[in-house]
């Protein structure tokens, strides 16, 4: 069975703070170790009220210094926004803190939007310089060699796992070119998800990183005791949609019992265009749906989100698609 990881964005739901927000999802990473999830990846974004995982590496940190054996990463830092050398130290930093555990997705969007992108650095650019930059950052990992006039302290000479992220072709070319892992965000923008792992897997280089193309793929999964009480908890995501695209982000809202009275037929239908990789319901639900995703697209590992309300009914959910896994994988093997 591939593996199961889990991506978080630390939200801040209505009525807390990001203080409660980092605790849960510490809370969230020990539960995920404990469950067998092999990842617990954390997003960068700015000026999303219902966002607390902005300083990315941070909170790396913060997690991986409160487990032990799951690895640990940036799902992903947006690489715009920062200069390659400035990331190299940073995961160089934790790779030290933390042998072995460490990831590094890189992404080519801003995380947020353009007033915000221009105060994130001294001299806005639009993303075309990010191959360059990537090229870069990679090189900063390798040895010292003779005459090098800038390293990467910690950093060079240290394995740290480097991923593209993307949700479009343009990562999917460049992780193929590198000969990088890729990782689709196919749990909001999943348009473009067939063509790009087609176009990566085609087009794959081994390098001394990765020998074969390897592709993990986002996915929603909301889970719960029966289909009405998951789907009632999905509305958070789906009215979190909303609000973004109505220009109001604000903090996490509750679930409510009737979101065809919260959205307009275009908004309707625009939220399941960008959610359409959703697993929603009981487990038996949540197992069919998972068993058909990995059938038809087969990812070499499932990078799954919950963006729910209750903190105990978002470590339910996890709890559940950890049970789906074992059940796919015992089917497996009694299949073989």
């Amino acid at each position: 069975m591939i593996p199961f990881s889990i991506l978080d964005l630390a939200p801040v739901t209505e009525g807390s703070d990001a203080g409660h927000a980092f605790r849960n999802t510490l809370d969230l990473a020990q539960l995920a170790e404990r469950l067998g999830y092999r990842r617990y990846w954390l997003a960068e974004h700015h000026n999303m009220p219902g966002i607390a995982s902005a300083a990315t590496a941070v909170l790396i940190g913060h997690v991986a210094g409160g487990t032990s054996a799951i690895r640990v990463g940036a799902g992903g830092v947006m690489l715009p926004n920062h200069a390659p050398l400035q990331v190299a130290e940073q995961f160089g930093t934790l790779a030290s803190l933390y042998p072995g555990r460490i990831d590094l997705g890189l992404g080519r969007a801003p995380g947020t939007d353009q007033p915000t992108a221009k105060a994130l650095r001294r001299y806005f650019d639009s993303a075309d310089a990010f191959p360059h930059d990537v090229v870069e950052l990679l090189g900063y990992f390798e040895p010292v060699v003779p005459g090098q006039q800038v390293r990467a302290v910690p950093g060079a000479g240290i394995e740290v796992p480097v991923w593209l992220l993307g949700s479009s072709l343009f990562s999917a070319k460049l992780s193929a070119q590198l000969g990088l892992p890729f990782a689709f965000a196919s749990h909001f923008a999943p348009d473009a998800m067939d063509e790009a792992l087609a176009l990566y897997r085609r087009d794959f280089r081994p390098s001394t990183r990765l020998q074969q193309p390897y592709a993990m793929l986002g996915i929603n999964v909301v889970a719960a005791d029966s289909d009405a009480e998951a789907r009632c908890l999905f509305t958070t995501q789906q009215q979190s949609f909303i609000n973004l695209r109505r220009g109001r982000p604000g903090l996490i809202p509750p679930p409510i019992d009737d979101i065809e009275s919260y959205w307009t037929p275009p908004e309707k239908l625009m939220v399941e265009r960008a959610l359409a990789c959703a697993v929603v319901g009981a487990a038996n639900t949540v197992q069919d749906g998972i068993e058909a995703f990995i059938a038809r697209h087969r990812p070499d590992e499932l990078l799954i989100t919950a963006n729910v309300f209750e903190h105990a009914a978002r470590r339910y959910s996890f709890e559940i698609a950890a049970t789906v896994r074992e059940r796919l994988a015992a089917s497996n093997l009694h299949a073989s």
